[in-house]
């Protein structure tokens, strides 16, 4: 039998587990799938080039991976940046480092 395909998106992550560790948990399953799908294009790209397919073709594909390849990037890092915000304490003088950390992180990454 087959399965229907979920109409949930891939990034929702509130409806799984218990709190923190359950949308964390969901974060990084859905990154993990779409960088299956990310390895999936690349070997694609790979049996396109072995084939000697057109050049333009190829970079399309490419382009394709490159930008799921972002995609999974920007996940992860939402994912940071809302364990960051959750794990914030009252303290204002914490807070202002876990926000200077995730300007950190975000410049690094850009």
């Amino acid at each position: 039998m087959k399965k229907e395909p979920s109409t949930r998106p891939a990034t929702s992550t509130f409806d799984e587990g218990d709190g923190d560790s359950g949308r964390r948990h969901a974060h990084r399953r859905a990154i993990c799938l779409r960088l299956k799908r990310v390895e999936g294009q690349v070997r694609g790209v790979l049996r396109m080039i072995e084939n000697d397919s057109p050049c333009d073709e190829i970079a399309q594909q490419l382009a394709a991976a490159r930008h799921a390849l972002d995609r999974a990037f920007f996940e992860m890092m939402a994912c940071s940046i809302e364990s960051e915000i959750i794990e914030s304490s009252r303290d204002k003088d914490t807070k202002h480092a876990r926000v200077t950390e995730i300007m950190r992180v975000l410049s690094k990454y850009a």
